[in-house]
């Protein structure tokens, strides 16, 4: 039977900025003049994450130069950071704080239209709004203008892959990942649109950078086992999806992928008892549902495993998976009765 596992997509970083020249993270352009000294304190207070004092300098900083868009960003960044907003893509498609944030950043972008902080923020937020099209447009003009910073890169990355265009994402992501080669999220994003793509080798060799550089990182040792899953390891991939949910095992995403592992190792007492802490975790996560029909169905608990694939069936009624196992149930059914 058709089963489910499937490995997290690339997802935003956190909301970063750059020098318009440079790799670098920080507003201050190293001039030496009063505003820029005061943007300096104000990067290395935030990247400390004393925010108010980060909020001192950068207003500091306007008040000294009111024409340079670099310190309405960094007041924004701090805004972004104290509101603790989520950052994954689509993940506060209505918060009302942030079209007045928004705001701010076209107020920079007036003082300075190819201010490529500005245009990276802005992305970020309309990522974080669910808008990958007009997140997109941001984001490749600051990607543009900075070609060495791995997360304008690897935002606009995030912005191809949200509306479909898996194959025209991928440049990005490598070129991120080139660019930041320790950083195990880059890694990470690398390997999830590999295997989006079907590369599985390259995802297999991505996921094990990033699990290499972040051992105790649950989401790469799911996304590794998964890849293993894909290239018919799964010798690998049950240590690395265990491995996952060891290290969080309230992620209901990771027992659902480690279901359908023991599945295939034919540990069908356990992959039923995995799944079935899936669904309780989050009941509206159809794969968990599906790998517990599976399981069930594997066991010859037939009725148990038809109510999971209408429960699967119910939260997604076009999940072809789900069909096919319904339509898979029904022979073993039919066999079972002896019926012609």
């Amino acid at each position: 039977m058709p089963a489910a596992a499937a490995s997290e997509a690339p997802s935003p970083a956190t909301s970063a900025n750059a020098d318009e020249t440079a790799s670098s993270d920080g507003l201050a352009r190293g001039t030496g003049e009063p505003a820029d000294k005061e943007l300096s304190l104000g990067d290395a207070a935030y990247d400390a994450e004393r925010y108010k004092e980060a909020r001192a300098h950068f207003r500091k900083a306007e008040q000294l130069a009111a024409k340079d868009p670099a310190p309405k960003v960094g007041l924004v960044r701090v805004s972004v950071a104290e509101a603790d907003l989520p950052l994954d893509y689509a993940s506060a498609p209505h918060d009302a704080r942030i079209p007045a944030l928004l705001k701010q950043l076209d107020q920079a972008l007036k003082l300075g239209a190819d201010y490529a902080p500005a245009l990276l923020e802005r992305g970020h937020l309309l990522l974080i709004q669910g808008k990958a099209e007009q997140a997109k447009s941001a984001l490749e003009q600051a990607a543009r203008l900075l070609p060495r910073q791995p997360e304008a890169q690897s935002a606009v990355g995030v912005a191809l892959v949200a509306i479909g265009q898996t194959k025209e994402a991928l440049p990005y992501f490598e070129r991120a990942a080139s660019l930041d080669r320790n950083d195990p999220d880059r890694l990470g994003n690398l390997g999830a649109v590999y295997l989006l793509l079907g590369r599985t080798p390259d995802a297999v060799q991505a996921f094990e950078k990033a699990a290499a550089r972040a051992p105790n990182n649950a989401r790469y040792q799911s996304d590794l086992g998964t890849a293993y899953l894909a290239a018919n390891r799964l010798d690998r991939a049950l240590p690395a999806l265990e491995r996952a949910v060891v290290l969080d095992p309230q992620r209901a995403s990771y027992l659902a992928n480690l279901s359908y592992a023991l599945q295939q190792s034919a540990n069908y007492e356990r992959a039923v008892t995995t799944a079935e802490r899936a669904t309780q975790l989050d009941p509206k996560l159809g794969s968990a549902w599906l790998n517990l029909g599976i399981a069930r169905a594997k066991r010859g608990e037939l009725d148990q495993a038809e109510a999971a694939f209408k429960r699967a069936q119910a939260l997604d009624p076009e999940d072809p998976r789900v069909k096919a196992n319904l339509e898979e149930l029904a022979e073993l059914r039919q066999k079972k009765s002896g019926a012609p």
